[in-house]
């Protein structure tokens, strides 16, 4: 008798390498030490040469805004997959649970965790009055309400405390409201009543930023429901999950590139935008993650073409894969972003 256990690096059914559970541990610690670099040299490396100077803490910050962000695209993504999982056609059922397909195990509760430590370190940044706090004595949790910055923190902390409790609840679903009012504040705290068109801006950001947080988490938590279903019923349910996926991201793609040049041109004025993209550390921020954002729609056009030609669908995989890397620098730069001095409108 032969063992059924496949053998590390052994190669399946249509000859491709599947990766052992060592190798892809190693491959996830380097990509988060990878997008870690961003947040420790960021800051200094956006700044240098233009003149501006730098907020107290920005890498801190940096680290925690791209906390936030993850923390936010993980549990929406996992909601949004497993709405559409369960209009797959001959998608598998759950034994025991009607049509519920089976999904992999939630990574909510853990995100939940993630934002609130995050969301928490930013408030104690807004509560010593945007400086980075040199000890418990040096936090004014009284001043937070004292201030719109400091209301919109506080309610980042509640929403992803109330989102952790959700997540562990008999109806996760409903996580989906804390999260809402955590994209909501981020969209308020972005824009001060004192700048130009306040609510517009606030719109703006949070159609993006919600967009986002459904394109990345979404096609994360697709890949890792493929690789589920993949194992134990084949490939014709992933294949038409990451085929549904992709219709909607293509939505979600459009509405990330409209809103994110409208929200830049609001920034940065036409005729100084190509000035500034390179002269500031803003622009500079802006700059790459444009480029990023080109590199990850790239990628999913090549996992769009693989999926509808290729004789195996999920060759797919291989650039949707690299695009999630691509994803994760994107949030990680976008982290930065909100660190950076905010450009000049000449």
């Amino acid at each position: 008798m032969t063992s059924t256990r496949p053998t590390p690096g052994a190669a399946d059914a249509h000859g491709t390498e599947r990766p052992t559970g060592a190798g892809r541990s190693v491959a996830v610690l380097v990509l988060v030490a990878l997008a870690a670099l961003i947040p420790l040299f960021g800051p200094s490396a956006a700044l240098h040469g233009t003149g501006e100077a730098a907020a107290p803490g920005s890498g801190g910050i940096t680290l925690l805004r791209t906390a936030l962000f993850a923390a936010l695209c993980l549990p929406i993504g996992e909601l949004f997959v497993n709405r559409l999982a369960r209009s797959v056609p001959g998608a598998p059922e759950k034994p025991g649970d009607g049509p519920h397909p089976p999904v992999p195990r939630s990574w909510s509760p853990f995100a939940a965790v993630c934002g609130f430590v995050a969301a928490l370190g930013l408030a104690s940044v807004v509560a010593t009055g945007n400086l980075v706090p040199g000890g418990l004595s040096d936090i004014d949790v009284g001043g937070l309400y004292a201030s719109r910055d400091g209301k919109l923190a506080l309610l980042e902390v509640n929403a992803f405390l109330v989102a952790g409790l959700c997540a562990v609840s008999r109806r996760p679903a409903t996580q989906i409201w804390p999260l809402a009012a955590v994209v909501v504040a981020e969209a308020l705290r972005a824009h001060p009543t004192t700048e130009h068109g306040p609510l517009t801006g606030s719109a703006l950001t949070l159609v993006h930023l919600a967009c986002a947080a459904l394109w990345a988490g979404g096609l994360l938590h697709a890949l890792r429901t493929l690789r589920l279903w993949h194992g134990r019923y084949g490939t014709r349910a992933g294949a038409a999950l990451l085929g549904l996926y992709a219709r909607v991201a293509a939505v979600l793609l459009a509405a990330i590139t409209a809103t994110g040049v409208w929200s830049s041109l609001r920034r940065m004025p036409p005729e100084t935008i190509l000035e500034q993209l390179t002269a500031t550390a803003y622009g500079r921020a802006l700059l790459a993650k444009a480029l990023l954002t080109a590199v990850v729609a790239g990628l999913a056009l090549w996992a769009r073409q693989r999926l509808r030609r290729a004789a195996d669908p999920l060759t797919a995989c291989a650039p949707a894969r690299a695009e999630v890397v691509a994803l994760g620098l994107v949030i990680a730069v976008s982290g930065l972003l909100t660190a950076l001095p905010a450009p000049i409108r000449w």
